[in-house]
């Protein structure tokens, strides 16, 4: 949907105003946190951190939250408003590339190893962050990564191709949570009219892929060509390298599963984060009972030296009990 923005405001209060407003329907409808995490469904903490005003939330989620807190609406206006991203920065090797998002008119990306930024949910974004900053700085490059994505994510939105190595879903990230959420995010805006989600299974021979991740990024009077290196981005609008690499990317696009194909790849997926999920919840509990069995008999233990003298009469019971016994001696006539 259209995002209009926000007139006055910083990001900072808007987004704690959205927060309590949330907070408030929530609490009016007598759900915790945790339980509305999951009935969206998603991680609690991201509950925590929107409410907290210091995660931006998706639309979808939004109108979750109307939904089941019958707000009748109240949230998705409220998200629609705001203007999550007045002033983000992105690192200065990225600068030129998040100003071609803006203005492309179409993108298509071939991706390997992590899900590409215009499609990772908050709490992906989050975890890969965590990875290689600290404190504030988190927030602020996740804030910046997500600023990209609403052109896209609304209606009329500029075409947008992404073709996924497996590896994109099977690199775990975060927790099952992060990635079963993640998956699903793909399939919801694998729907839309101007995304498609291709993904190229890691076992499917005979196929040419590109030597590395690359975006083939169309403005409306040039191409371009983009790929990275570690901390640094790489242009070019050389007209037979653009025809090159979109020959091998479309050739590639032919060979793979369709959308559609790709779809029950992902759920496949997804499937198998929340079966983990369950197995490590699962395990938990059993190492619960196991503690709590160990501290029972630690307690009895423990109880049984409280009152020696009674340990010592057990013993002699036990002894007394345990000892032959001999016929009485019967008196001689």
């Amino acid at each position: 949907m259209k995002r209009r923005n926000a007139t006055g405001g910083t990001a900072a209060t808007t987004a704690a105003v959205f927060g309590e407003v949330l907070k408030h329907h929530r609490e009016a409808a007598d759900l915790t946190q945790d339980a509305l995490a999951r009935e969206i469904p998603c991680d609690r903490s991201h509950v925590a951190r929107v409410e907290a005003g210091t995660r931006v939330p998706q639309d979808t989620f939004a109108k979750r939250c109307d939904e089941l807190l019958d707000t009748g609406g109240v949230l998705l206006h409220l998200w629609a408003r705001i203007d999550w991203y007045p002033e983000v920065r992105h690192p200065d090797w990225f600068e030129r590339r998040a100003e071609m998002d803006a203005e492309a008119v179409a993108l298509r990306a071939y991706q390997e190893q992590v899900i590409p930024g215009l499609l990772q949910t908050p709490d992906y974004a989050h975890a890969l962050f965590a990875q290689v900053a600290s404190g504030d700085e988190i927030e602020e490059r996740v804030r910046a990564r997500l600023s990209r994505q609403p052109r896209f994510l609304a209606d009329g939105g500029p075409l947008y191709v992404a073709v996924l190595d497996e590896s994109c879903l099977r690199n775990a990230v975060g927790s099952p949570e992060v990635m079963r959420d993640q998956c699903a995010h793909l399939l919801s805006v694998g729907q839309r009219p101007n995304i498609r989600v291709q993904v190229a299974p890691a076992g499917l021979f005979g196929v040419v892929r590109p030597r590395s991740s690359m975006s083939l990024i169309e403005l409306a009077d040039e191409r371009w060509v983009y790929s990275e290196s570690l901390d640094r981005g790489h242009f070019t609008n050389d007209p037979s390298l653009y025809a090159l690499h979109s020959q091998t990317y479309d050739v590639l696009r032919a060979d793979l599963p369709s959308a559609r194909e790709s779809a029950a790849l992902i759920i496949d997926a997804m499937e198998g984060y929340e079966q983990h999920g369950q197995t490590r919840s699962q395990r938990g509990d059993l190492d619960q009972e196991q503690l709590q069995r160990k501290q029972r008999r630690r307690l009895h233990r423990g109880g049984a030296h409280l009152d020696e003298e009674q340990l010592q009469r057990a013993k002699r019971r036990r002894l007394h009990r345990s000892s032959p016994r001999f016929p009485p001696r019967r008196p001689r006539p």
